[in-house]
């Protein structure tokens, strides 16, 4: 063989060689028709070359097959961080990107976008009365009528427990409020849950962006519009203002002066006695919280109680209510110039409390401090706070109950009163709402209702107090359908300890018989005020 050809050859086999580690794999080297050795070695590269073709196009298949499947399993995953996985509907991190691009698009000249903010007003009684399962059903269905109220292009969140958003990418305030409209209907219509129909109405707070607005700032806007809007009631809907910010700013201002003022001694408690109506004794009092507030002076309970409880700085405050009145109790109990023999303390109980597993040591450990018998205790429960409560609320009256803790239901008459639950509710006696007796002396007709009320009280085994007694008419036809006791301006306002130590040591209360008196008649004993009749804030 020629040198020439050999050489030829073997500088093809070497190049071929570099290419192929080089990793074009599509090179082929050509043989000559020697067939020699220098042609064997020839082919059993070209070999290698396609074999090392085929596995690097079979791992090159394989490697695209994986990273599309990475590329779809991080899409699922994605799509379940931005859902909520029991409606299927965006969640809250998800509305937030999408109101991002919403306020990005304003940016660019397009509408700017509407947030609405609702939640449903019945969805914790239906928890607590239904079960879990049947509040997750009335929220997938709440969640459906959502999407039907709305268009297709506006997106449906849910940002956890009952709260929903729907946000509107290019709207006027005009449609935000017809969208809104349109979702009051759709959730107060009732939901079928098989054995059960419900029905959870919703208030609705709406923002239309501002430019250079955050997703941030425009969630908090529409959720202070939707706060002004449930403070109002239910099924309301409301706009944002700049006012409705600052009220919350000052009612957040306010819930750290409260939780500061039960540290700070800044409480005081007012106590208004109650009579038994048949002697004109004082047989106990009710402990009424008022707060001296630096500033804004002595502040009624009305102005801070819902406060206390929307914030659960009620449980601190309770606390400090049942310490000071038991202490006062005792001191009243062991002065020897007091006839307080039975004497007796209401202190009124807020239905979070009643969701405190501790609540029943608590209030042991304060009887004991106090060295106060329980049964001259009496926790004073709203009558809706005992119907609808649930099994946590039970736990804690029968608890307090077996501890001699007397139990009464305030504010009967004005929701669910009937023979059903009065004959099942763990309590000992039944305080008559003043809007029950107001009528009583001047309306014929209201004698007979007042007595009936009265009866029904009577055959469940309750005694009954009838709060809100202002004549001296009321006193006496309560005294004559059989009313134990009573409480109102009639005897006296809330007053300062030192003035019931003082009303205890003038001795019992003389009613004057109704046809000697005018409605204007005040018990003789009654504290007078400058500033003339009190209102129900005062109580």
């Amino acid at each position: 063989m020629p040198s020439e050809l050999q050489d030829h050859r073997m500088e093809a086999l070497v190049e071929g060689i570099v290419r192929i580690a080089g990793g074009d794999l599509g090179v082929r080297i050509d043989r000559s028709a020697a067939r020699d050795d220098i042609d064997a070695v020839i082919t059993g590269i070209n070999f290698m070359a396609e074999d090392l073709e085929t596995i690097y196009r079979d791992l090159e298949q394989r490697v695209t097959t994986r990273t599309a499947m990475l590329h779809e399993a991080h899409a699922a995953m994605e799509q379940m961080a931005m859902t909520d996985q029991l409606t299927t509907l965006h969640n809250r991190t998800a509305l937030t990107r999408l109101i991002g691009q919403a306020l990005a698009e304003a940016a660019r000249g397009e509408l700017p976008p509407a947030l609405l903010l609702l939640d449903l007003d019945s969805f914790k009684i239906i928890n607590d009365t239904l079960g879990h399962l049947a509040g997750d059903e009335v929220l997938k269905k709440v969640s459906q009528r959502l999407r039907e109220a709305v268009r297709n292009t506006d997106a449906v969140a849910r940002l956890g427990g009952d709260e929903f958003a729907v946000l509107l990418p290019a709207a006027t305030i005009s449609q935000a409020k017809r969208a809104a409209n349109r979702i009051l209907k759709a959730v107060s219509e009732s939901i079928d849950l098989g054995e059960h129909t419900v029905a959870c109405g919703t208030s609705i707070g709406i923002q239309l962006a501002r430019s250079g607005q955050s997703a941030q700032d425009l969630l908090l806007e529409a959720d202070t519009a939707l706060y002004a809007a449930k403070t109002e009631g239910r099924g309301n809907v409301k706009v944002f203002e700049a006012v409705m910010l600052q009220a919350r700013q000052l009612h957040s201002m306010m819930a750290t002066e409260l939780r500061d003022a039960v540290r700070d001694d800044q409480l005081i408690l007012h106590y208004q006695p109650v009579v038994e109506l048949a002697t004109g004794r004082i047989e106990g009092v009710e402990a009424l919280v008022r707060w001296n507030h630096p500033t804004r002076g002595l502040l009624m309970p009305d102005d801070f109680i819902p406060m206390a409880e929307e914030t659960g700085i009620i449980v601190e405050l309770g606390k400090w209510v049942l310490g000071s009145a038991t202490r006062q109790l005792r001191r009243w109990q062991i002065d020897p110039q007091l006839n307080s023999g039975g004497f007796n303390v209401r202190v009124n109980l807020s239905a979070h409390e009643l969701q405190r597993l501790e609540l029943v040591d608590d209030v042991r450990d304060t009887l004991s401090a106090s060295e106060v018998q329980a049964s001259d205790v009496i926790i004073e429960i709203t009558e809706s706070a005992i119907v609808t409560g649930d099994n946590l609320d039970q736990y804690s009256l029968n608890g307090l109950r077996k501890m001699g803790v007397r139990l009464e239901i305030d504010d009967f008459g004005t929701g669910y009163s009937s023979i059903r639950y009065l004959r099942r509710l763990p309590v000992d006696v039944v305080k008559v709402d003043r809007s029950l007796i107001a009528d009583l002396g001047t309306d014929p007709r209201e004698g007979e209702f007042v007595a009936a009320i009265l009866g029904l009280i009577r055959a469940a085994g309750l005694k009954a107090l009838a709060e809100g007694i202002e004549t001296a008419q009321q006193a006496e036809e309560l005294t004559r359908m059989g009313c134990l006791s009573g409480q109102g301006y009639f005897f006296s306002r809330p007053v300062p300890a030192a003035e019931i130590t003082a009303l205890l040591k003038a001795g019992p209360y003389k009613i004057p018989h109704s046809s000697q008196t005018s409605q204007s008649d005040r018990c003789p004993k009654l504290p007078q005020k400058a500033n003339g009749p009190g209102t129900l804030a005062d109580q």
